[in-house]
């Protein structure tokens, strides 16, 4: 996988989470206050990061974004394609 196969693949997956979030009427600052509520130490600014794709978003991260969003791990990678 190249590095624009990879990005593409973290753009849809924060596409994802930015649909699903405003689904839930939920600001970015809300769902950092909830994930830092799960342990999760970070910023409105890396959260936008991950909603852009354009950071690499750690498994507990997504794990607690999946319990705050209410919504199966799967269901966030919904429309990316496996390589092969």
């Amino acid at each position: 996988m190249n590095v624009e196969q990879k990005i593409r693949k973290n753009r849809s997956l924060g596409a994802n989470i930015r649909r699903i979030r405003t689904q839930n009427d939920l600001t970015q600052e809300q769902m950092v206050a909830r994930l830092q509520l799960y342990g999760i130490t970070i910023t409105r600014s890396i959260f936008s990061q991950i909603e852009c794709g354009t950071y690499n978003i750690k498994v507990s991260e997504l794990l607690a974004i999946s319990k705050i969003l209410r919504v199966e791990i799967g269901e966030l990678f919904e429309g990316i394609d496996l390589p092969g």
